[in-house]
């Protein structure tokens, strides 16, 4: 996973975790990158402050720098928070969110799939919701 800061056209910055920059470029390409603000999908990337370099020497060396983010615990713990606390609908999801929307059932917590048209139908009717990347399951592993 690699992670990059993203602003869109409205001047909201927030981060976002792709497999690659080819991945990141080809979901923003199709409008699946939006805003978790404002739902803007003119999405572009910005430069991390760890990228910016000053001559040999890094621009992001200070004595008050924060302390580092450990990004793969704070995923973990995302998930983990996630699994808890949403219900699992799986491919159930546009349709579950589209009861709740409307008021066919009420309102909780859930997660799951949808296809591209799906979540393109979601976006229209006006259902708010946001990805998270999951990791892949693995079989072998027991955690």
């Amino acid at each position: 996973m690699i992670v990059f800061d993203l602003e869109c056209t409205k001047g909201h910055c927030f981060e976002g975790w792709f497999d690659s920059i080819e991945a990141f470029e080809e979901q923003n390409h199709k409008g699946l990158v939006s805003c978790p603000v404002c739902g803007d999908i003119h999405v572009r990337r910005v430069l991390s402050p760890v990228a910016l370099k000053k001559g040999t020497e890094s621009a992001v060396h200070s004595n008050n720098a924060p302390e580092a983010i450990d990004y793969r615990r704070l995923a973990k713990e995302i998930v983990k928070y996630v699994q808890e606390n949403f219900e699992d609908v799986g491919p159930k999801f546009a349709s579950e969110a589209l009861k709740m929307h409307y008021g066919v059932t009420e309102k909780r917590n859930i997660r799951g799939s949808a296809t591209e048209e799906e979540e393109k139908i979601l976006k229209e009717e006006g259902v708010e919701f946001f990805k998270i990347p999951f990791p892949k399951k693995d079989d072998k592993k027991t955690n």
